[in-house]
């Protein structure tokens, strides 16, 4: 009987867990689970024999994947997989795939909650300000892009975005403005909300000369990864600009400083809450499986990430 991990630090929702099990159970496959796990050797021990993983913000390592002898699959629960070594995979001859589009309203939803949480001041009682007919600037129009703005258009927001792998026309038939370069992006919006990769060429890239071309009272919302954030950039500008602002699915390293200088300019959730529903939790675990059962029973690597 082939056997597949759950090695999740932040467990699936029980009905998640309830839904992979019986597919799994269905297809002959076992399940075993490896939750809210404190120490690495555990996860290295639960992974030694089995022939598929599915993972949420774990770390699968090179140590990890070494160790994952008979392991001919990984799947990450979520579109982001930087927590994957896929070099580590490809070397061990690993498949490592993501679940697109599983979480993507999750994140959205999200995103835009914490937008309309800080345009009305955290709803301590002032007034704040509202979100119809002003500027989103939307960076990167994936999946969560997409959903994004389909909420802002609700609200009677003018939309843009900026994506050099999704063609002007795609982005104009949803009703939203295209626009050709990053800069014009941030320069015409005062609101931008963050949905790059973290990879060689996006870690560091969202700097103070990118940051500084928003206008007045800009709002930069990131529910991608911090790394994509150049940290130092960001404290200058704060100083420069007391009318920015910036909220984060994840804290960035630099949260005690920007706390203490900068009060009400930001907010930090307190762990990335981006996938936490139990929607996302049900349908990311279940695709997750059904990748797992796909790929070794027919061959199907629609999902594979790595080489």
């Amino acid at each position: 009987m082939k056997k597949v991990l759950i090695a999740t630090e932040k467990p699936f929702a029980k009905e998640a867990v309830d839904s992979i099990k019986n597919i799994a159970q269905k297809a002959g496959y076992e399940i075993i689970l490896l939750e809210n796990y404190t120490e690495k050797s555990q996860l290295l021990n639960a992974v030694a024999d089995v022939d598929a993983m599915i993972i949420r913000s774990d770390q699968a390592d090179k140590e990890v994947l070494d160790a994952a002898k008979k392991l001919k699959i990984v799947v990450r629960a979520g579109a982001g997989f930087d927590n994957i070594d896929l070099e580590a995979a490809t070397k061990n001859n690993i498949v490592a795939m993501n679940t697109p589009g599983q979480n993507s309203n999750a994140v959205a939803e999200l995103a835009f909650g914490m937008m309309l949480f800080t345009a009305r001041g955290g709803f301590d009682g002032k007034a704040g300000s509202e979100l119809r007919e002003k500027t989103l600037g939307i960076h990167a129009y994936g999946n969560v892009g997409k959903y994004v703005a389909e909420i802002a258009k609700g609200f009677n927001m003018k939309v843009f975005a900026f994506d050099p792998f999704v063609k002007d026309s795609d982005i104009e038939a949803d009703g939203v403005t295209a626009v050709k370069s990053v800069e014009e992006l941030y320069k015409n919006c005062q609101y931008v909300s963050l949905h790059i990769p973290a990879n060689d060429k996006t870690r560091n890239s969202i700097n103070k000369d990118l940051l500084s071309l928003m206008p007045k009272d800009a709002v930069l919302i990131n529910t991608a990864r911090k790394e994509v954030i150049h940290e130092a950039e960001l404290l200058s500008l704060m100083e420069a600009r007391p009318d920015f602002k910036y909220l984060s699915d994840i804290a960035p390293d630099c949260a005690e400083t920007i706390a203490n200088k900068y009060p009400g300019k930001f907010f930090f959730t307190p762990k990335k809450m981006g996938a936490q529903t139990a929607e996302a939790n049900i349908n990311a675990g279940i695709a997750g499986i059904n990748q797992i059962i796909n790929f070794i029973e027919k061959g199907d690597d629609t999902f594979k990430v790595n080489k």
